[in-house]
């Protein structure tokens, strides 16, 4: 069975975590197209060996994200 939370946080503190959240899944989505493409930043680092793991995760953070965006809106 899952668990559910309900966190406060303050809008600055919201932000943040969703800036955070933001960071991870593009760093999945640029380990995606690198597995794609085989091109990368300088700066980067592939994070695993399979574009479909990538895009997976990615997609997992993007979920997360609207559903944090989607909880907030409903509190405005």
């Amino acid at each position: 069975m899952r668990e559910f939370y309900s966190i406060r946080l303050s809008g600055h503190d919201l932000g943040q975590l969703l800036d955070g959240l933001e960071v991870r899944a593009e760093t999945w989505e640029k380990t995606a197209a690198y597995h794609r493409t085989g091109e990368s930043p300088a700066d980067f680092i592939i994070e695993c060996g399979d574009a479909k793991e990538a895009e997976r995760i990615a997609s997992h953070y993007r979920s997360i994200i609207a559903k944090i965006r989607e909880q907030r809106e409903t509190q405005l």
